[in-house]
């Protein structure tokens, strides 16, 4: 396994990249071309990236393990929905020598499962935002074991590829308690995810990455929004690769779904 740093070299030089994290929701996002279409403006306003590197809540894994690196069906990875829903199909090139770049910035800290799809955090998202899927795509796992700070430094260490023309996406949601969610959708959203919504946003825009890390004290209703973490643990991965400088914050989808649902999505940059 190649050290940090060393070959193989850089995928070439660009305009430094935004990082964004999305909010991906319920996988039927995938069919709903209104909900979609907040994420196909938004792709529509970003610089065409020469790869994307996802990081999901739906796969979780220490250390970091790079998924497969061919075109592959989809993993579905979900039940009880439409059947039109286990049709979708989102056929982006595989992305190798993003995956050797990746190798090369973690060092011994990966690890390959050449058999691992891209699962639907990934490719709800993308089937809006890219919708052509004729960018490489690469999913690695969320070593959701590791502490926040942790979690952030791993963002730090992939934020080289920013320069190299690749997008470097988290995927979940900011705030995610699915057993509180209001599924007929008629009431407002409760205090308690509001408020949590918008700590989030206040420490995004002052760029105040120390209080994000420290989220678990200094958040408000955190057990509430999120009673297990892995949905909210890839936005401090998609804060470190973003971590030097001073770059804008946008939030180019917003709102909630079910109640309680965040849609907000992040770009910095």
């Amino acid at each position: 396994m190649p050290s940090p740093d060393s070959s193989p070299t850089p995928l070439g030089s660009r305009a430094r990249m935004p990082v964004g994290f999305v909010a991906h929701g319920a996988p039927t996002l995938a069919l709903d071309p209104t909900r979609g279409a907040d994420f196909r403006r938004w792709g529509e306003q970003l610089p065409h990236p020469t790869a994307v590197l996802v990081v999901s809540a739906h796969w979780e894994g220490q250390p970091v393990a790079i998924g497969t690196t061919e075109r592959r069906a989809l993993l579905y990875d979900f039940q009880g929905f439409p059947d039109d829903l286990y049709r979708v199909e989102y056929p982006a090139p595989g992305a190798p020598e993003l995956a050797s770049r990746v190798e090369a910035l973690l060092g011994r800290a990966t690890r390959r499962v050449p058999t691992r799809a891209l699962d639907h955090g990934v490719w709800v998202p993308l089937v809006h935002l890219l919708p052509a899927a004729d960018v490489p795509v690469l999913q690695i796992s969320m070593p959701s074991a590791l502490g926040a700070r942790e979690l952030f430094a791993l963002g730090q260490r992939l934020a080289p590829l920013r320069d190299e023309g690749v997008l470097v996406l988290g995927s979940g949601n900011i705030t995610h308690n699915l057993r509180r969610l209001d599924w007929r959708g008629t009431g407002s959203t409760p205090a308690w995810a509001s408020d949590f919504d918008g700590w989030v946003v206040d420490v995004l825009v002052r760029h105040d990455f120390d209080a994000l890390v420290d989220y678990a004290h200094k958040a408000p209703a955190l057990r509430d929004n999120h009673p297990t973490e892995e949905h909210l643990q890839p936005l401090l991965v998609t804060a470190g690769a973003a971590s030097q400088g001073t770059q804008p914050t946008s939030f180019p989808v917003q709102g909630f779904e079910y109640g309680s649902l965040s849609r907000r999505s992040v770009q910095i940059g």
